[in-house]
């Protein structure tokens, strides 16, 4: 990572929406994705009824970092150098003598040296952030139910199904047509669900445009949903801060696809237009690529090399390929860096306001899990006579590796009291 860093020198600022302006109510909005998923494979599927009901303690399997190995249904953490630190089959965790026979000391089979290895693939998923994680403990529990029904089960083919269910849930019409169970309780309720931005985080978003950055929102949800999420936690008036706002991204794709392959379009009610030739002016556009979105910076700037950072939340989707293939400096917001301590910013809503809401609720999903350990490191046990050693996880190297800094929430910055000109070295990372 940077040994230093100076916010003052860029002259664009870019920020992705979801799980990085916008932090959710990980308990609440965690408990609606996965319910979300299981009544779909439940009721469309025909998968067995006990995925309906999920307890506090089934989320403690939930970690960041996971790959899920779509054949066999064993879920790994790896460390830095491609072996795996511990595993499981499903929820059922695999014990050290199991796990040395499964896997020894060998780079896992997928793995690539290069930590740009990719997070998806026809073969395994990784998991990276907080709107994937439920998704992990239902495969999982979907593991266990098939394993116990069909006597052992060794090969699996289930991954279809639950991309049916993320399609239905999600899919770019989902939110016009209260489609699913996601959008339509969002749009119900969305204090339930969302934390408003504290002042001191739209204080901050002015002062960079006071000062003279370019500010850019770019997201991957549909114009509808980033409208209704905006609104709630920056106010009504949330475009004005905002020079360019790129909604529908597709993210990473927006960062590795050429103008052609992914152009952008204008939209009329949220309906998405013809493709554009080139980005002529600043505005609200859907789709589109950093090409042609770096073209129009450079008129905007004046500036041959305008220097763009951009705040993200996923390795996958933000962080990898904006400095992989853009070279933009990047923030990677993760709320891992908390710790145990509770995740709702300091100026957000009083609970009284929301509403109390009934049962037990889940952990934050930040929050260390006993099953796999620590996100950023774990221990690999010596040889006879020999005491165990720490190793860096792959994400952590990951991270290392593709962002500039990391922190665990915008408001870490907004609210540092830290002047724009003297952000330099600034680092939240541990």
């Amino acid at each position: 990572m940077a040994q230093h860093f100076c916010l003052a020198s860029c002259d664009v600022v870019g920020f992705d929406l979801d799980h990085t302006l916008c932090r959710y109510n990980l308990p609440e909005s965690a408990l609606l994705i996965y319910n979300s998923f299981a009544q779909f494979l439940v009721k469309e599927k025909g998968y067995d009824k006990e995925l309906l009901t999920v307890t506090p303690e089934d989320w403690d399997f939930c970690s960041k970092g996971l790959a899920l190995d779509l054949e066999d249904g064993h879920f790994i953490k790896l460390a830095d150098n491609g072996t795996v630190l511990r595993a499981s089959h499903g929820t059922k965790m695999m014990a050290p003598e199991v796990l040395a026979e499964q896997y020894g000391r060998k780079e896992w089979k997928h793995f690539i040296s290069d930590t740009g290895m990719a997070s998806r693939s026809g073969k395994y998923y990784f998991y990276d952030n907080y709107f994937d994680l439920p998704g992990a403990l239902l495969c999982a529990r979907v593991v266990d139910s098939l394993t116990k029904q069909n006597n052992g089960q060794k090969t699996f083919d289930f991954w279809k199904d639950v991309v049916a269910a993320i399609q239905h849930n999600y899919k770019v019409s989902a939110f016009k047509e209260n489609c699913g169970i996601y959008f339509p309780e969002v749009k119900r309720d969305p204090g339930r669900y969302l934390y408003s931005c504290p002042e001191s985080v739209k204080k901050w978003l002015q002062q960079l445009k006071n000062a003279g950055k370019i500010l850019l929102l770019i997201t991957s949800s549909h114009s509808d949903y980033c409208r209704l999420l905006c609104e709630h936690i920056l106010g009504n008036d949330f475009a004005d801060l905002f020079d360019i706002v790129i909604t529908n991204a597709l993210k990473p794709g927006f960062f590795s696809h050429s103008p052609s392959q992914r152009p952008f379009r204008t939209l009329e009610n949220d309906e998405e237009q013809e493709a554009l030739p080139s980005l002529d002016k600043p505005g609200w556009y859907s789709q589109g690529n950093a090409a042609h979105l770096y073209e129009l910076l450079k008129k905007m700037t004046g500036k041959p090399e305008p220097k763009v950072v951009y705040f993200g939340d996923s390795m996958h989707s933000d962080i990898f390929p904006a400095r992989h293939y853009s070279n933009w400096e990047t923030v990677l917001i993760l709320e891992e860096l908390r710790g145990d301590r509770d995740g709702k910013p300091e100026e957000s809503e009083p609970l009284e306001k929301k509403g109390k809401y009934e049962g037990p609720k889940a952990k934050p999903l930040y929050t260390l899990s006993k099953t796999w350990g620590s996100f950023f490191i774990d221990s690999v046990s010596g040889l006879e006579n020999t005491e165990d050693s720490l190793v860096y996880t792959w994400s952590c190297k990951r991270i290392s590796t593709y962002s500039t800094i990391a922190i665990p929430s915008i408001e870490a910055i907004a609210g540092s009291n830290v002047h724009l000109e003297h952000l330099v070295n600034f680092l939240l990372w541990r």
